[in-house]
């Protein structure tokens, strides 16, 4: 079997212990990220994932599982990455 159907036959979930631990599955790829901020690409769309001091504790490519600790303070999910580049765009302007 190859990761492409592993993944396909995966299920998507997400996991948050007490707001600091975050462990995402069915995570195709980490598109960017940093201490505030995430892009994961799922099996069921973006998340972009937001908080502070955020470093990944696990990855696992060949599952598509993801670890994440630190402060989180949102969950978003996006049909697809272009959204995050026109929000940010917007907040720009209006500020």
């Amino acid at each position: 079997m190859d990761k492409d159907n592993l993944l396909t036959s995966s299920n998507h979930s997400i996991t948050i212990s007490e707001r600091k631990n975050i462990v995402i599955t069915g995570v195709k790829k980490i598109d960017s990220f940093d201490n505030e901020e995430f892009l994961l690409e799922t099996i069921m769309g973006f998340i972009n994932l937001k908080g502070q001091d955020l470093e990944i504790i696990k990855l696992d490519t060949y599952q598509g599982n993801v670890s994440i600790k630190g402060k989180i303070n949102s969950i978003n999910y996006m049909e697809n990455a272009k959204g995050k580049d026109s929000e940010s765009m917007l907040s720009k302007l209006f500020k």
